[in-house]
């Protein structure tokens, strides 16, 4: 395994019982890559986040992260050695306020020095955020808690940040905006393995892309190449 990888799977093969949802997956993430996975709804794009997780287990295959074997690690153990999902739809806790929310993200620590700059880091991205401590996450607007709920993942301090459709129902100028954070966060050395519908925004942003189709990556390439793909022009930004 090449020593640059941060994140690497090999054949992972992952089912829904009996239903095979991915069918050999290969890809890698460099340190300080932007890497997209795009595909059609049903190609398994959220199952290899979540395997990668740990939420859901893989039947064949390994998941290397920092050149360690975590393809058995229970969910709640991957967020401590520095990979942070932030899933589809954001999953917020609505009745929790933001700053609760936030410090969920920190539940391992312990050091009231720590989780308090690290709140203050997650501050500088999304000043809004500051503004609604008190608020109930549930009366947030789309985009105020998919702000949280990268706040919240940026409370692990992660070296991988894992992003399902950040920009689902979200107003074209908020994507715009979390699509700048993402770019800064990644100007800051974090690599970020990206799913999104929205193709077009994923490859401008992206050093390089996979596509997945029924569980299989069918093409893989520059972020920019894979822009000027007329297959890819067809399918996905048509």
């Amino acid at each position: 395994m090449g020593s640059t990888h941060v994140l690497e799977l090999k054949n992972v093969e992952t089912y829904y019982g009996k239903i095979q949802a991915l069918k050999g997956i290969d890809l890698y993430v460099d340190k300080g890559e932007i890497v997209t996975l795009i595909g059609s709804n049903g190609a398994g794009k959220s199952t290899t986040l979540k395997t990668i997780s740990g939420q859901v287990k893989s039947k064949n295959g390994s998941i290397h992260y920092n050149g360690d074997d975590i393809t058995s690690l229970p969910a709640h153990k991957t967020s401590l050695v520095g990979i942070a999902h932030v899933p589809e739809g954001r999953r917020i806790f609505p009745r929790l306020s933001v700053k609760e929310n936030l410090l969920i993200g920190a539940f391992s620590i312990k050091d009231k020095k720590v989780i308090e700059s690290r709140m203050k880091r997650v501050f500088e991205y999304f000043p809004r955020l500051k503004e609604r401590l008190d608020q109930k996450g549930g009366t947030m607007s789309g985009g105020e808690q998919q702000m949280l709920a990268i706040g919240r993942a940026l409370m692990m301090k992660p070296d991988v940040l894992m992003l399902d459709e950040p920009s689902m129902g979200l107003a074209p100028i908020i994507v715009e905006q979390i699509f700048d954070i993402i770019k800064e966060l990644n100007n800051q050395g974090m690599s970020i393995l990206l799913v999104e519908q929205n193709a077009y925004q994923a490859l401008h942003i992206a050093d390089r892309g996979y596509v997945i189709q029924t569980g299989q990556i069918v093409l893989e390439g520059v972020g920019t190449e894979l822009m000027t793909n007329r297959q890819i022009q067809e399918a996905y930004l048509a």
